[in-house]
C-alpha cells in the first residue's frame, strides 16, 4: 500500500492576509527545520493548488497546504501484527488504551510484543509511513489511555502541551489499607534509588513531584482511590502512595502485597487535551480492566 504524505492545510482569513507563508507557518509552530526539510526531502507548500516558496504573500480567502515529506520509519522497532485496542483516531493523531503487561517499547527484556511494535505494525496495515510517537507512555503492568501523534510536528504540539500541564491524565487504583483522609496531595521530590536502575524513591535532591488524590471507595482489604498528576514523573503514583504507607496492590516492586492481583493495579481512566490542529478539547474514557473489575464485585 502506498504511503501518502502528512499534510496540514488552512483557509486564510482577514487577519493573516498580507502575511508571508514563513510568518504564518511560524504562528502555526512549523519550525525552520521542518521547513527546510520540506524544501530539500520531499515536501512541498501549495496555495491555491500552486507550488509557492515560504516568501510567497498570503490573500484572505487562500487555500493554503504544506505537504511534509515522508518520514523514515522506525528503525530498531520491527512491525506486528495484533490487535489494539483504539478508542479514537483521526488523521493527526491516536488515543489507544493498553492493557497490562504490554511495554510501552520494546525492551532488552522484552525486545517484541509492545505497544510500539503493534502500532507500526498496524501504520503497516494502513499504509502510514511513521515512526512511534507516544506522547504519554504507561508502566509495563499499569493499564489505561495512551496518546500517540501520527507525525512529528504532531507530537512536537502534543509534548509541548505536556510540559505545560495541559494534557490531563486522571488513574484509578487500589491502594492497601484506609486512607486517613477522603481526599488530598502528595507532593514528594522523586529520585532513582540509588543502588537500582528501575526503582525510584522519594528523596530530597529528586524532582518535584506532585499527586492528588481522592477516595473513591473502601473495601476490607482496599481502598479505591481516584488519581491526579501535575508531573510526570517515573513510577510516581507507585512511590508516592508507597510513601505515604499505602503501596498499591499487585505493586511488590514497591511493597504491594501480590495476594489480591499479580500486577499494580493502577489504570489510566481519563485523558483530555486540546487538539493541536482541530482546536477543540478531546476527552476520553476507559472502563477498569477485568482484573480490577472484578476485585471491585468481590
Amino acid at each position: 500500500m502506498a504511503s501518502s504524505r502528512f499534510t496540514l492545510q488552512w483557509k486564510i482569513g482577514r487577519t493573516d492576509s498580507g502575511k508571508m507563508v514563513r510568518e504564518f507557518l511560524k504562528e502555526k509552530e512549523i519550525s525552520s527545520a521542518s521547513l527546510t526539510d520540506i524544501k530539500f526531502k520531499g515536501g512541498n507548500i501549495r496555495v491555491n493548488d500552486c507550488d509557492v516558496t515560504v516568501r510567497h504573500t498570503l490573500a484572505e480567502e487562500d487555500l493554503l497546504e504544506v505537504f511534509f515529506p515522508l518520514e523514515e520509519p522506525s528503525s530498531g522497532v520491527r512491525g506486528e501484527d495484533f490487535h489494539l485496542d483504539i478508542v479514537y483516531e483521526d488523521d493527526y493523531l491516536l488515543v489507544i488504551n493498553k492493557p497490562a503487561g504490554m511495554n510501552t517499547i520494546p525492551s532488552r527484556e522484552h525486545p517484541t510484543g509492545s505497544f510500539a511494535n503493534g502500532l507500526i505494525g498496524y501504520y503497516e496495515k494502513i499504509g502510514l509511513q511513521a515512526t512511534s510517537h507516544i506522547v504519554t507512555r504507561l508502566d509495563r503492568d499499569t493499564s489505561g489511555l495512551v496518546l500517540v501523534a501520527k507525525h512529528r510536528h504532531i507530537h512536537h504540539l502534543l509534548s509541548k502541551q505536556q510540559k505545560a500541564g495541559s494534557v490531563k491524565r486522571e488513574y484509578e487504583a487500589f491502594a492497601e489499607g484506609e486512607l486517613s483522609s477522603l481526599a488530598g496531595t502528595i507532593k514528594e521530590p522523586i529520585g532513582r534509588k540509588s543502588d537500582s536502575i528501575i526503582e525510584r524513591e522519594v528523596r530530597a535532591d529528586g524532582q518535584y513531584a506532585c499527586t492528588h488524590f481522592a477516595v473513591a471507595g473502601r473495601y476490607e482489604q482496599f481502598t479505591h482511590v481516584r488519581l491526579r498528576l501535575e508531573t510526570g514523573r517515573t513510577h510516581q503514583i507507585r512511590v508516592h502512595m508507597a510513601f505515604i504507607g499505602h503501596p498499591l496492590l499487585g505493586d511488590d516492586l514497591y511493597g504491594g502485597d501480590t495476594a489480591l492481583i499479580g500486577r499494580q493495579a493502577l489504570h489510566c481512566m481519563k485523558i483530555s487535551f486540546e487538539h493541536p490542529y482541530l482546536g477543540r478539547t478531546l476527552s476520553f474514557e476507559a472502563q477498569l480492566p477485568e482484573d480490577m473489575a472484578a476485585l471491585l464485585k468481590k
